[in-house]
This record gives structure tokens, C-alpha cells and sequence, in this order.
């Protein structure tokens, strides 16, 4: 083995930032935007869709959580498989996975196919998020990991964030289902882009050498203005490393990991569950509350501009501070932000600026479990680790909007439904605190 290739593995680990990695990342970024937008639309659209439709607010959670559903199958079932066919291959699928379904949204007509083709944008989009999230962790040395993946995970609430500023231009005019269209075909168009820019992993390229990765481990390399390397190292080839998506699985619950995984799924359970209920149910609670559409855009808005700010100030910190410590302030002092919205006076001025407050903290601990996810599992079960538990993650994410629609339905006010799912905030804080990751 050369002494370029006995390098190699350190080479991103310890290097400087170049601008391919900048690159990755902020490809990373816009795609994750997309992907905010295309599933957060429904909470823009809920009042319309209910209309058209004639759906009770039980019915409007399930459609909801059914595309939330689809993003826990993606990241379990669809992630992993990039560690078997690699990063690059599984994003451009996910992409047009989107794209397409969402496009077809746009055409239906009943509740039927309409919770259909909103599993199947989540499950893209699982995908999506996950793979993205090991790419960009992949790209970036050690120091700069965690910030690396709040900066891309920021593209989602950034892209819900655009979700109510596109909704007031089009859908005045066009109605709901230019909502769809629009997104649509800005995915469709992206597949172009990560086909023709988005890199394989080198790690991955690496150790599971497939054909021809020596010619595209050298042209990276180029681009990262690495000198080239002759040959690839030696590949373990015993049946008992063989990469499988079965003996991924199993080490996730093996002795070495089996303790990391269960609790790291468990906070993600808790903080998707409250996210998701606000990412879904903002808009439509305001509306309830007695203000107009306008201010349930506004709300939405600030919520996820709180999250932007939130997930780089995470982003920022995590370089300084040990991570799992930065989840637990930042998820209590959610939970009191939450509880403090739930008891302030019903004005619209006060409300707008906690629900900035409640977004900062709320999504900036979430997003500290992805740094945590990417930075606790080796590469060889990276995908797989992240996949996992953003996709067991997200059981909470199913019942949050659900449940909250069943309270809505039973006469639980806006006020209420903030206190109850401050709860889940709490429990995750604790969670992961044990974790200790720095």
C-alpha cells in the first residue's frame, strides 16, 4: 500500500475545507430545501384541501402523518441501501421519487390517492434527508461534522419556511394544486443537477471498491487537490464483513451498539413527535384561533425562520461544545418556550415572536441528533445508523399530527395542544443527555 493510500482515510478527516466539500454540502442544502417545501405544503394548503375535499381535521391529520409515515419507510428501508449502491446513485432516485409524486398530488381528487402519493413523496424524501445527511458528514473533516449537517438539515426548515412564501403568490390565483406543480417540477429539474454535480462518497468508494472506483476516487481527488493514488487498498473479503442490508441492521442492535441505537431512537421519537405537530398544525391552529390564512402563513413563516436560525446556532455552538449537553439545554428551554405560548395573552404580536423563540430551540435540539446520528456510527453502518433512526424517529412523527388532530376534534384549544406536546421536548432533553457525544 502506497503511503497516499495510508493517508487516504485521514485525508477529509484532518484536512482542510476545500471548495468541492463546500460544494457537497450546499447541494446537500438545496436538495434538503426541496424537500422542505414539497412535504411541508400540505400545512399551507390544509384549510384548501379540506374545503375541496369536504375532510374533518381527524382525516387532515392522517394525511399528515401519512406522509410522515412515508418518510420513516424511506429512511429505514430506502437510506440503508445507499451504503450498497452508494450516496450519489440513491439521491438522484430520490429525487425523482419526489418530483414525480408530487407532480401527480397535484391531480388528486379524493382522500384515496391523495394519502397514497403522499406516502410516496415521504418515502423519497426519508431517503433523501438520511443519505444527504452521511454525504455531507462523509465531506467534512472531524471539527466541522456537526456543523456540516445542521447546515444541510437547515435546507428542510428553510424550504417550509419558502413553503408560505411561495403560497402567497401563487396560491391566491391558482389555487392549492399549483402548490404541487410548482414543486414538482423544481425537483424534476434538481435531478438534473445531482446527476450532473453530486459526488460518490470517497469512504464509501473506498471500502466497498465498486467498478471503476479506483478511476472515480482519482478524479474526487482532483477536485479535492489531493495528489491521485495507483492502486486501492486491500479489500477484506470474508463472508463475515460482507456488506449486506440484513448484517447492517443486526449491528445496530448488536452488544456494541445495541445501547446508542435504542436511546437514540427514542429522542428522535420524542423530538419528531413535537416538531411535527407544529411543522403540520401551525397554519391550521392560528386559523382556529380566530386569525385570518395570512397570519397562519405568518406564523408558519417565523416558526421554521426560528428553526433556520436555530439549526445554524446549533450548527455554530456544536464546535465549541459538547453536543448531547447543547440537546439537553436547548430541548428544556423549548419546552418552557412552548409552555410560555400556551399561557401568553391572545395576541397576535406576542404570539408571532414566541413561535420564532419556539422554533429556534425546538429545531436546533433536533437537529443536534443528526450530528449525533452521523458522528456515533462507523461508515460502514452510517447510512444505515441515520436511516434508522430518523425512520424509527419518525413513529413519533405519525402519531404527533395524528393525535393532535384527535384533540383538535375533541375541543382541545391551540393553547392546549402547545402544552401537551412540550412534554416530548422534556423526555428527549433527559434522553439524550445520556448519550454523551461529543
Amino acid at each position: 500500500m502506497n503511503n497516499s493510500i495510508k493517508n487516504l482515510n485521514d485525508f477529509i478527516d484532518k484536512g482542510s475545507i476545500t471548495s468541492q466539500q463546500i460544494l457537497v454540502v450546499a447541494l446537500c442544502f438545496v436538495f434538503n430545501m426541496l424537500d422542505g417545501f414539497d412535504i411541508t405544503a400540505m400545512a399551507v394548503v390544509a384549510s384548501s384541501v379540506s374545503s375541496d375535499l369536504s375532510l374533518t381535521d381527524d382525516l387532515l391529520g392522517w394525511i399528515f402523518s401519512f406522509a410522515l409515515a412515508g418518510m420513516m419507510v424511506g429512511a429505514m428501508v430506502l437510506a440503508p441501501v445507499a451504503d450498497i449502491i452508494g450516496r450519489r446513485v440513491l439521491i438522484i432516485l430520490s429525487l425523482l421519487l419526489v418530483g414525480v409524486s408530487i407532480l401527480l398530488t397535484s391531480k388528486a381528487d379524493s382522500l384515496g390517492p391523495f394519502i397514497i402519493l403522499r406516502f410516496v413523496s415521504g418515502m423519497g424524501a426519508g431517503a433523501l434527508l438520511a443519505c444527504q445527511a452521511s454525504l455531507a458528514a462523509e465531506y467534512s473533516p472531524e471539527k466541522y461534522r456537526a456543523l456540516s449537517v445542521a447546515l444541510v438539515t437547515a435546507g428542510y426548515p428553510t424550504g417550509a419556511m419558502m413553503t408560505s412564501v411561495v403560497a402567497g403568490f401563487i396560491m391566491p390565483e391558482y389555487g392549492w394544486r399549483s402548490m404541487f406543480v410548482f414543486g414538482g417540477l423544481i425537483t424534476l429539474g434538481m435531478v438534473v443537477v445531482a446527476w450532473l454535480m453530486i459526488p460518490e462518497s470517497l469512504k464509501y468508494l473506498l471500502e466497498k471498491q465498486p467498478k471503476n472506483a479506483l478511476i472515480k476516487i482519482n478524479e474526487i481527488l482532483q477536485k479535492l487537490k489531493h495528489s491521485p493514488i495507483d492502486e486501492l487498498p486491500e479489500r477484506i473479503k470474508s463472508h463475515k464483513n460482507k456488506t449486506t442490508l440484513l448484517n447492517n441492521m443486526r449491528m445496530l442492535l448488536s452488544p456494541k451498539y445495541r445501547s446508542l441505537s435504542l436511546t437514540l431512537w427514542t429522542a428522535f421519537c420524542c423530538a419528531y413527535a413535537t416538531l411535527y405537530f407544529l411543522m403540520s398544525w401551525i397554519p391550521k391552529l392560528m386559523e382556529n384561533a380566530g386569525y385570518d390564512m395570512a397570519a397562519g402563513r405568518n406564523a408558519f413563516f417565523l416558526f421554521n425562520l426560528g428553526g433556520v436560525i436555530g439549526i445554524y446556532l446549533l450548527g455554530y455552538l456544536s464546535i465549541k461544545w459538547k453536543l448531547t449537553n447543547l440537546i439537553f439545554n436547548l430541548s428544556i428551554a423549548s419546552a418552557i418556550s412552548m409552555i410560555a405560548f400556551a399561557l401568553a395573552p391572545n395576541e397576535l404580536n406576542t404570539l408571532l415572536i414566541l413561535i420564532v423563540m419556539i422554533g429556534i430551540l425546538q429545531q436546533s435540539a433536533f437537529t443536534g441528533l443528526y450530528g449525533v446520528a452521523a458522528k456515533a456510527y462507523p461508515t460502514e453502518i452510517r447510512s444505515t445508523g441515520v436511516g434508522w433512526a430518523i425512520g424509527l424517529g419518525r413513529i413519533g412523527a405519525v402519531i404527533g399530527p395524528a393525535l393532535a388532530g384527535y384533540l383538535i376534534l375533541a375541543g382541545y384549544d391551540m393553547s392546549a395542544n402547545f402544552m401537551f406536546f412540550s412534554i416530548p421536548m422534556i423526555v428527549c432533553g433527559f434522553i439524550a443527555y445520556r448519550l454523551h457525544i461529543d
